[in-house]
């Protein structure tokens, strides 16, 4: 599998202490494109191991997108031969104590709900394996399409450490029977069995990969990105509402989005017969 062009740009990151880092190389490449930013976990000699580094480059990218009126859609694609191997256990055992690990997994959850709290789509580009934290990072995307290569597992029940965080998007995405397997076995699936699942929305070719992702890209550009917004924010608020309180807030939700400019454009111009013309307010 061709991994993405290398971007143009990239934000800034912490300097990294691992020894299978390149000093010269940042931790993650940003490239923006007609309104679509590509963030690329660029560890390729650690498997794109969740380092503090990594982490907080992407959490600040995430941060830096949210404030970015030109980004509309973000790709979250990864350098080398796995997608992500989960937090970096070298870098994990070299700082032992639980303050330590407190700090790993907050900025770790903290991350994880940045995306999640992201008022634009994120799909994630699945070229190859995505383990524990890495499995739980396409889990916390708002789509996904994987290669036909790409695995996905929940291993740490296989060296003592149970995959808790990971859990939880996991159990988000996926039937608890399905869950439950993954987490208690640590078994990896394949790219069909993790779409059986419901982890991923589709599987291609790996020489398909890209333009199946930026062409899912393309077409949310198209949409109105407050429309996207709300409608992302609301479907995550909802979902473990009871029933009778999701519908209550689902109604005052559309009634809000019913007063917005662009639903009166998108109605006007669907009764009109001609494309809509999206201001996002």
């Amino acid at each position: 599998m061709t991994a993405p062009a290398a971007p143009s740009t990239a934000p800034s990151t912490a300097p990294s202490t691992s020894a299978s880092d390149q000093p010269d190389e940042p931790l993650l490449l940003r490239d923006d494109r007609d309104g679509v930013a590509t963030l690329t976990l660029n560890r390729p000699a650690a498997r794109n191991a969740l380092s503090v580094g990594l982490m907080a480059a992407l959490r600040k990218a995430v941060a830096d997108i949210a404030a970015d009126d030109s980004v509309k859609v973000v790709i979250l694609a990864a350098n080398g031969p796995a997608f992500c191997a989960g937090h970096d256990l070298k870098e994990v055992r070299a700082n032992p104590g639980r303050e330590t690990y407190e700090a790993l997994f907050r900025q770790c959850s903290d991350l994880m709900l940045a995306i999640v709290r992201l008022p634009k789509p994120v799909i994630a580009r699945v070229h190859a394996m995505a383990t524990a934290a890495g499995c739980q990072l396409v889990a916390t995307c708002d789509l996904a399409v994987a290669a036909e290569g790409a695995r996905f597992a929940t291993p740490g029940v296989n060296i003592g450490l149970f995959c808790s965080t990971p859990m939880v998007a996991l159990s988000r995405n996926v039937g608890r029977k399905q869950a439950m397997e993954m987490l208690l076995t640590g078994r990896p699936i394949d790219a069909d069995e993790a779409q059986a699942f419901g982890l991923v929305n589709r599987v291609v070719p790996a020489a398909d990969l890209d333009a199946t992702v930026r062409e899912m890209a393309e077409g949310l550009v198209g949409k109105s990105p407050l429309t996207l917004a709300i409608g992302k924010d609301a479907f995550y608020r909802q979902r473990d509402m009871p029933l009778a309180e999701a519908y209550a807030y689902a109604s005052e939700v559309m009634t809000t989005n019913m007063m917005a400019r662009d639903a009166e454009e998108g109605i006007d111009a669907f009764l009109g017969k001609r494309p809509p013309t999206w201001t996002g307010r």
